[in-house]
């Protein structure tokens, strides 16, 4: 396997083995001749491409008319995890720069011996869990090689779409191939467009993130003791789920106010500041997950004819999720996350009847015009900010 990790610094994770470990562990797909494997990624490229103009057309947003950021990858669940490891190398690498200039004699102790190694079976468990729900995703945070092996710049991004991933929920669901297809891509298309048409957000988000992590790294009381429970708490916090566009309500026990499922991160932060960031991260999350939610739900049967048997059906399929599932879903945070991005989707919904979607689009503008997590929640708030600033 290819090396994933390119770090100029030692990590706490050893992420090549990370991959190999989740490539490993990675649940059987649905079986394809080679006939089948063809056609089911040239009908995903095809709904990639036709997806284009429909996100265009109902974000109204110019970013979408000629999309050059980015290369859209139909991949297997293996290549699915190794993206990711890569990902989160390249994601976490300022921050443990940060952390090993600041306290090099005890970042080295906790960068060396078998920490490393437990650690990355860890995340290469998360990450093979993963793979089999996320259907797609679009990442910002790894920018594609150029000719030298160096960064193509600061960009470029990838949106993966997982066949297996896609094929098997089709199946579950007995809905038609195409329409499927191309209800997925709206959603993952969406994405592609939020950064293309707001090409300061990758580095917005890259800063807060690596202020975050830096900020709970160097407060560790014992960092080489607390320093790989913390990086497996960001595998399994809020960014766990990034990508993945099941939307289903699930258990009515689980995401629940009385029972949060996304702890494991919030208990590790204690400082003012770390948690105005995390409440930030949260709020652009769910902007952008409820915005790419509202164009895939603005797509009618001109467009997609069996939508409304699709949607039925893939909410039911939520709702109806094994306990094993659903209590793997409560542990790793992603039906919290579900919670978030019905608020964004509503946020988003709210703001659109408000001010029409050219007024909705101001928030790609500036990272001054992005909501907060209350203004989330209060999206009259947002409005009545913008207005005031416009």
């Amino acid at each position: 396997m290819e090396s994933v990790s390119r770090q100029t610094v030692p990590s706490p994770v050893n992420w090549d083995l990370a991959a190999s470990t989740a490539a490993r562990l990675c649940a059987a797909g649905p079986r394809f001749t080679r006939h089948q494997a063809e056609r089911e990624a040239n009908g995903l490229r095809r709904a990639a491409e036709a997806s284009v103009d429909h996100v265009h057309r109902i974000t109204r947003l110019d970013a979408a008319k000629d999309l050059h950021d980015s290369e859209v990858l139909v991949v297997d669940r293996p290549t699915w995890t190794q993206a990711n490891a890569q990902a989160f190398s390249t994601l976490l690498e300022p921050a443990f720069e940060h952390v090993q200039s600041i306290r090099p004699a005890e970042y080295a102790r906790a960068t060396s011996g078998l920490g490393t190694v437990a650690t990355a079976m860890e995340a290469g468990a998360v990450l093979a869990f993963l793979s089999s729900k996320v259907l797609g995703q679009y990442e910002p945070f790894c920018a594609l090689p150029g000719p030298d092996g160096t960064s193509a710049g600061p960009e470029g991004g990838r949106l993966l779409l997982v066949a297996p991933n896609i094929a098997e929920v089709r199946v579950e669901l007995n809905v038609d191939p195409e329409d499927f297809r191309l209800w997925v891509c709206l959603h993952e298309q969406t994405h592609r467009v939020q950064f293309a048409a707001a090409p300061w957000l990758r580095e917005h988000l890259q800063s807060h993130i690596t202020a975050l992590v830096s900020g709970m790294f160097e407060k560790a009381d014992t960092l080489p003791e607390r320093l790989s429970a913390r990086v497996r708490a960001l595998l399994q916090g809020p960014e766990a789920d990034r990508g993945s566009v099941e939307r289903g309500q699930g258990s009515a026990e689980l995401g629940t106010d009385e029972h949060p499922a996304s702890m494991g991160l919030l208990e590790l932060i204690q400082d003012p500041e770390d948690k105005k960031r995390l409440a930030h991260l949260n709020a652009v999350m769910s902007l952008l997950e409820g915005h790419a939610n509202v164009v895939m739900d603005a797509i009618d049967s001109s467009v997609v004819p069996t939508v409304k048997t699709i949607r039925q059906r893939f909410d039911h399929r939520g709702a109806t999720r094994s306990s094993l599932d659903r209590w793997v879903r409560r542990f790793m945070g992603m039906d919290a996350k579900m919670r978030q991005y019905r608020e964004g989707q509503r946020f988003v919904k709210h703001v659109v009847r408000e001010l029409g979607m050219d007024g909705f689009n101001v928030v790609w503008e500036s990272a001054e015009n992005l909501p907060g997590e209350q203004e989330i929640q209060y999206p009259d708030q947002w409005i009545q900010r913008i207005r005031e600033t416009g």
